[in-house]
């Protein structure tokens, strides 16, 4: 077989001429178009997807048969009439004015070919298959998967602009973070990780990648916030790609914000890509929707931690409480709660390693959950929920996963005992 030059060409503001109206000639168009390209199609009639095109202003159309002269000033012609007189014609005006053409109807006698584009970020993978452009889209779709996914190696090797991403690592299971996540890990020159990010994924980094910890813990902070914004801006304008892996959503009680703000107020481009919040995603995993209809129609997230907690306005809300970081002082948050008015049947969940192999959900009440936690010894990670969807871990809940001593709230699944809206 006659060996080929692979070459990418930058088309921008380029003039490329299109000889056909039909669905083969809008499919070039399409990709001509996201590649910049300044587009003339030269048919008679176009298709439904061209009309919408052309009149759209996206290209430019010339309504009639192909003529000698209309591939005047082109860098790159596609011709795909369906008519083999026609496409013979164009190819050989092409020919003769040194302009490259693509043949959708004869590959063997195209001078230039239209590879299947597998693309993540500034990385583009093209791929040819001998003329057999399915062959060609299988490979293709197989190789965007492994970019996708980060699977691949993906990290610059020579001198760029440093910037940071700032990644949500979902609620614990490694295989929860988005493929955009994994991608950017992936491309990663330095990892600034917190304790409760998916840290299994660490171990898929390049042996040069430099991890840095930056977990918290309660009264444990192996970098303060302060450190760690410096740390991202420094590193940054360095010339490296930076990323924060955060477990959950960085902006859900995250700090992801500050830390946004820090790179946006230091001239460093950063990139949020958003994370499975472990405030939804944990009680789901145990059997717990958030929200259920004729249960709960809304849901609140609150830092258990946090001294300023406004707990009678939170005893008096509808729906769904979700507490985060309020293990530790579960009791008193409950007695609080009851104090200012909360039913003390109402049913609570609490899940710990929520998502992982070690999830365990323990049941109870807002009068005696603190009391069940400390039977068990529930332990950090661990979320809870407060309100009647608590009671659906019962129902909806994993086998083996749940630990409730005792009786449990089952009877707050009559309807007749759940809040009602109109």
């Amino acid at each position: 077989m006659t060996a080929r030059h692979a070459l990418l060409l930058d088309l921008t503001g380029r003039r490329v001429v299109v000889v056909g109206g039909g669905p083969v000639a809008a499919r070039r168009v399409a990709r001509l178009l996201e590649d910049g390209a300044d587009v003339h199609v030269v048919a008679p009639a176009l298709c439904e997807d061209l009309a919408d095109l052309a009149a759209a202003g996206a290209l430019t159309w010339v309504p009639r048969d192909h003529q000698p002269g209309d591939l005047a000033g082109a860098w790159l012609v596609h011709t795909a009439t369906g008519d083999r007189r026609t496409d013979d014609a164009v190819a050989a005006e092409a020919e003769a004015t040194r302009t490259w053409c693509v043949r959708a109807d004869d590959a063997q006698a195209s001078t230039a070919w239209t590879p299947a584009v597998a693309r993540a970020g500034d990385v583009t993978v093209a791929v040819g298959a001998g003329g057999d452009p399915r062959r060609a889209a299988a490979l293709r779709s197989a190789l965007q998967v492994q970019l996708d996914s980060g699977a691949l190696p993906l990290r610059r090797r020579r001198p760029h602009a440093g910037h940071v991403t700032l990644v949500g690592g979902g609620p614990g299971d490694p295989g929860l973070i988005t493929t955009r996540g994994r991608r950017a890990l992936a491309e990663a020159d330095v990892v600034v990780v917190d304790r409760l990010a998916p840290r299994a994924l660490l171990d898929e980094l390049e042996p040069d990648v430099e991890v840095v910890e930056a977990g918290k813990a309660p009264h444990a902070h192996t970098l303060t916030q302060t450190e760690i914004n410096a740390l991202l801006v420094e590193r940054a304008r360095a010339g490296q790609h930076v990323v924060r892996l955060k477990g959950g959503d960085p902006f859900v009680l995250g700090r992801g914000g500050e830390e946004l703000a820090a790179c946006r107020d230091a001239g460093v481009p950063v990139t949020v890509v958003p994370g499975v919040t472990s405030a939804i995603a944990v009680p789901g995993a145990a059997g717990v929707p958030v929200t259920h209809r004729d249960v709960a129609r809304q849901v609140t997230v609150v830092s258990a931690h946090d001294a300023e907690t406004d707990w009678e306005t939170l005893a008096r809300l509808r729906g769904t409480l979700v507490l985060l970081m309020g293990v530790a002082r579960l009791g008193e948050h409950m007695a609080r709660l009851a104090g200012h008015g909360l039913d003390p049947t109402t049913p609570v969940a609490v899940v710990e390693d929520g998502t992982l192999p070690t999830q365990r959900t323990t049941l109870g009440t807002v009068a005696d959950i603190a009391a069940r936690a400390h039977e068990v010894g529930v332990r950090n990670p661990a979320v809870v929920v407060v309100g009647h969807v608590a009671a659906l871990a019962e129902v909806l809940g994993t086998a083996g996963t749940v630990t409730a001593p005792g009786a449990t709230a089952r009877h707050e699944l009559d309807p007749s005992l759940t809040p009602s809206w109109p």
